[in-house]
């Protein structure tokens, strides 16, 4: 099977979903940057400011199952024009925002919309157009994505100080419109088909039967625990690193190079051109989660402990984001992948919406030790999860793997 940025029509949907997808992740950074300028004019304290990240992942969990429906019935193209159609007025409305009523109505908003426009939706996509590559093709995606934040962050901080964070709402809001949409509209397919026709080596690669639910409970507790770790983290890295002593200016230096470090452990990955699954990858880079954890909690300061953590944090994170969009590929077929992409996201985002207002709450409380030991419970109990997901694997992905 040839690498799928050898497809020509497939490396064309790669990139409109990277542009599109670097956009969608780069602009919600807007918290994570500058929350305690919003903070200061909303009159809100930062905790508050980020119960944002609450809202947006809770409305996005809550839409997540209903878009079932809509992806298999009208393709990923429409449901995604939809979503960005509605997500430039959220960042409208974040800009005149007054106080908490208007400023969560926004992130409302761009939650509704992003349940149509981020990463469970491209993933579908992709898994729409690339059948049996779709891992690949997903690794493909977010080896590139993942740096939106060491690009948006730095932008975001400069935009900011340059125009204010109000006009960079919009200046955010005018890109989802003039780039992304147009990209979607002009660009992606206006009903994927499979590359693949139906054969033998197709019926050979699906899992032979359908998982149990106690299966979906634990890929649903192994995706959540390690995504309320990435997500919250996320959130609150920059406010974590300057609780360990970094001046402003260090905190976004070191943060920006999470985004490269993520890169590298996701082109790993990609080049190891299937080799190994979701699970295995889950297992190696879920390890590396509570060593980063125990390394900053013991670091003291120390910028050569903290220039560790942001390494072996960066490689885990980064390696498990893609576990997370590729495990349902080892027991789902490409049938059933939309559907159960749905589902898992409804409990997957509920999760990710209470991390960043929880490890804020407990840097703000008790320090940064406090959300660090709350991640490093997640994560050990992420693989142990994990690790009972792989004696359930198919005999076809064990096979692979």
């Amino acid at each position: 099977m040839p690498p799928v940025i050898a497809d020509p029509s497939l490396l064309r949907v790669l990139i409109v979903l990277v542009v599109t997808q670097f956009i969608a992740w780069g602009t919600l950074s807007l918290p994570a940057v500058i929350g305690r300028a919003m903070a200061a004019d909303l009159e809100m304290d930062l905790t508050a400011i980020f119960a944002s990240t609450t809202v947006l992942y809770m409305s996005m969990g809550l839409c997540s199952p209903l878009l079932a429906r809509p992806f298999v019935k009208q393709g990923g193209r429409r449901v995604m024009i939809a979503g960005t159609v509605l997500a430039a007025p959220g960042y409208a409305l974040l800009s005149t925002a007054q106080g908490p009523l208007t400023y969560y109505a926004a992130w409302l908003l761009l939650g509704i919309a992003g349940s149509a426009t981020l990463s469970t939706a491209s993933y579908i996509v992709l898994n729409e157009i690339a059948g049996l590559r779709a891992r690949s093709a997903i690794g493909a995606l977010m080896l590139v994505t993942g740096l939106s934040s060491s690009i948006f962050w730095p932008v975001t901080s400069a935009l900011s100080a340059h125009i204010g964070w109000r006009s960079t709402c919009l200046v955010y809001a005018g890109l989802l419109l003039l780039v992304s949409l147009p990209l979607f509209v002009f660009l992606l397919p206006r009903r994927v088909h499979d590359h693949l026709p139906p054969s033998s080596d197709a019926a050979a690669s699906a899992p032979a039967s359908t998982p149990t639910r106690s299966t979906f409970y634990l890929l649903v507790g192994a995706s959540g625990l390690n995504a309320f770790v990435a997500f919250g983290m996320g959130a609150v890295l920059i406010e974590l690193l300057k609780a360990e002593g970094l001046s402003a200016a260090e905190a976004v230096g070191f943060g920006s190079m999470l985004g490269v470090i993520q890169i590298s452990a996701r082109a790993i990955d990609f080049l190891g051109g299937g080799r190994w699954d979701g699970i295995s990858t889950a297992i190696v880079a879920g390890l590396a989660l509570p060593v980063a954890m125990l390394l900053l909690m013991l670091s003291d300061g120390s910028h050569a402990a903290i220039g560790g953590f942001i390494l072996i944090y960066g490689l885990g994170s980064g390696a498990l984001a893609v576990a997370r969009a590729t495990m349902p590929l080892v027991f789902y077929d490409k049938a059933a992948f939309a559907k159960a992409s749905a589902q898992i996201g409804l409990p997957l985002n509920l999760l990710s919406a209470v991390s960043a207002p929880i490890l804020v709450e407990l840097l703000t409380r008790y320090g940064s030790n406090a959300p660090l030991a709350l991640s490093l419970a997640c994560s050990c109990a992420a693989v142990v999860i994990l690790l009972l997901l792989r004696r359930r694997r198919p005999m076809r992905a064990v096979v692979s793997s």
